[in-house]
């Protein structure tokens, strides 16, 4: 009798969708070059964090990826698509699917918590149905811990507590992607710490990718799936935070100088 052969199912791929694309991009202001040659791939439900000094240019590349700057070569692809390609109409549905956490938070001063939280449901989104409005809000809020600030203006609330309320907003429209622009930036120790970690939650949460702009080492250290590091236009070198910790490379060295 003919032996029977064993068919084995093939095994699964465990290598996460590139979700953001970065290859040899580049942008100048003027005569001076901001991105010299900038390679990145970001994978789904990653978190990678970009340190680097003042002026590198860190932000600008964030700026990128959501359209608000047009680089001047090299190619940036969000869920495959070149994001310098698309029309108006494809940069807003891109735009969509990305949260932006700006350094102030940006929450509009007239308006209360629930009227901030409200303005991208029913702008972005277009939701009228009220009853979905009001559970989303709570949602968010709960998420954040501030959900007895509902009614509150952001004048009424401590630094921390507008960060968090502008980390809600942002998460409110569930998206698929998270750009941080120095989160903890401004705050105290204790605060930032607190944030760095609800960052970490809500990636959890929500599934997102996220790209973390600090100078923060203990942001860094807490949120970061991967650390990048950028000096004079480029990324010089990528690993864990532990990784990068041990290495011997000067200008690596010089980021973890005060960390124990």
């Amino acid at each position: 009798m003919e032996a029977v052969k064993e068919h084995k199912a093939p095994a699964k791929s465990t290598k996460k969708e590139v979700v953001i694309a970065i290859k040899g991009l580049k942008k100048s202001f003027g005569k001076k070059e901001v991105l010299k040659d900038i390679n990145l791939e970001v994978h789904a439900g990653e978190n990678v964090v970009v340190l680097g000094k003042s002026g590198q240019g860190k932000s600008v590349t964030i700026q990128c990826i959501v359209g608000m700057l047009v680089p001047d070569g090299g190619s940036l692809k969000v869920f495959g698509d070149e994001v310098a390609d698309m029309n108006a109409e494809e940069l807003k549905h891109l735009r969509m699917k990305i949260g932006f956490l700006f350094q102030s938070g940006a929450l509009y001063d007239s308006m209360t918590v629930r009227e901030n939280l409200e303005f991208p449901l029913t702008r972005v989104l277009k939701l009228k149905d009220e009853h979905e409005i009001q559970e989303r809000i709570n949602e968010v809020l709960e998420g954040v811990g501030l959900l007895d600030a509902v009614d509150k203006l952001p004048s009424d609330l401590s630094g921390g507590m507008r960060k968090r309320i502008g980390l809600a907003r942002t998460l409110i429209i569930k998206p698929e992607i998270m750009l941080y622009d120095e989160p903890t930036t401004g705050l105290d120790p204790i605060t930032s710490r607190e944030i760095s970690e609800l960052i970490l939650s809500m990636q959890k949460k929500y599934k997102t990718t996220s790209i973390i702009i600090t100078h923060d080492m203990e942001c860094a250290r807490i949120t970061a799936d991967r650390v990048v590091i950028m000096n004079d236009g480029k990324y010089i070198a990528e690993g864990t935070f532990e990784t990068l910790h041990k290495s011997q490379d000067q200008i690596v060295k010089e980021f973890f100088k005060d960390i124990s």
